[in-house]
Order: C-alpha cells, then structure tokens, then sequence
C-alpha cells in the first residue's frame, strides 16, 4: 500500500511538469455507464470469483492547461464479492450500494484522439446492501455436503459495519472528438479501498476487508465552453 501511495504522490508532483502552455479553459459535463468486477481482500483470504455489476454516474471536466486538467464524478457502483464454493452446487453474493465521488487528476496526450490517465483520491457512501444465497449461511452445520471443512465461512454473516469507504482509482483510456462540442470515451479503471468493511479490531476474525473493483466504462462529454 505504501508504493501505491508514493506513486500517487509522484504523479501528482509530475503535474506542474506535463502543464506548461497555457490556453483558454475547456469545460465539459458529461455521463458514463459500464460494468465493475469486483472483490474484497480478506486476511486471513477467502476463494472468491469476480460478479458483474452495474456502474453510472455524471461528471465535470476542466481544463486549462495543456495536457492536464481535473474530473470531478458523482458515480453508483455495486461492489462487494461472491464466493468460489469450486464446482459445487452452491452460490453465495454479497452486494454493497455505494455513491462515490472521485476526484481525478485527467492527463491526456493528442488533439482529435486523445489517450488519457485518470489518477486519484475518491470516497464512497455505502446505500444499500443485499444478499444472494441458495442455502442457509447462517447455519451450514446442518447442511451434509456444505464444505465447511478447511474453509472460512464466518464472511458471510459478519456485519458490514462502515458506512463510509475511502481508496484511490486510477485508469487508462482513449477518447474522440466527434465534433468540437461532442467526444466520446472509452475507459478501464481500477480502484482500491484503503479502509475495512468489517470490524478489523484484534479480536475480530479479519485483520483486513479492503473492496477493490475493476470498471470497464463508455462515456460521453459535451463541451460547454
């Protein structure tokens, strides 16, 4: 974790080198939508696979020095993870509902195509959550085939306690300037949370529960000046 914020705090430094011409400002509004592969880090681990959820928001874009310029999102992203059970018949979700806000340093090289870093601090407010099951995890003693031998279940009723998440995503991506008031953009994107869903206290069962999601996103911006 501490590479991952010394590379933040390198590109960020990197700024005032790649921003050297000045020219008039450049502002857009704009809306993307996607899907996000998402997981938690447990420790001690759980098997898990990667659910495909849904992801939109909004977002403002300004600019006004060549080659940099910051983003500003208010975004819905489903994160949360589902559990590998390795080819046996049972399936298990857990789905977390959160409203986040990035906010991206944008550095981008070409004029009509541009290929573009998006790099930042973001944090998220968790709305909802929900659980998909096709057994009864909150009692698996009595199920005969559940593999509860060398297995850790207790993730599946712990309460996710923190409202509140806070990480940092960063992503690659290409755009096109369809006309001079309208680009269109293609986008992945990683993020990683630096806080706990779960209570992470000595005597809890996991030291750590940090959501991580990958986000394939299609976008639209319209210049409005």
């Amino acid at each position: 974790m501490r590479k991952v914020l010394l590379l933040l705090a390198i590109l960020t430094a990197s700024l005032g080198c790649l921003a050297q011409t000045h020219y008039s400002a450049n502002i857009c509004v704009g809306a993307k939508g996607g899907i996000d592969l998402s997981r938690v880090f447990f420790t001690p681990s759980v098997k898990q696979g990667w659910p495909v959820n849904p992801t939109f928001g909004v977002a403002i874009r300004y600019i006004e020095e060549n080659h940099f310029g910051l983003i500003g999102e208010i975004n819905y992203v489903r994160r949360g993870w589902k559990e590998n059970f390795e080819g046996l018949r049972f399936r298990y979700q857990k789905n977390l509902d959160y409203i986040e806000v990035p906010v991206l340093a944008h550095i981008y090289f070409g004029r009509r195509g541009r290929f573009f870093v998006n790099a930042g601090p973001q944090i998220g407010f968790r709305i909802g959550e929900s659980t998909s099951a096709n057994f009864d995890y909150w009692d698996t003693s009595n199920i005969p085939d559940f593999p509860n031998v060398n297995r850790r279940n207790s993730q599946m009723t712990e309460k996710v306690t923190q409202k509140i998440d806070y990480g940092i995503s960063a992503g690659l991506g290409a755009e096109f300037n369809i006309n001079p008031k309208n680009i269109i953009s293609l986008e992945a994107r990683y993020y990683f949370g630096l806080g706990n869903i779960f209570s992470a206290k000595r005597t809890d069962t996991f030291r750590a529960s940090n959501t991580m999601y990958i986000s394939i996103l299609a976008g639209y911006w319209f210049r409005i000046k």
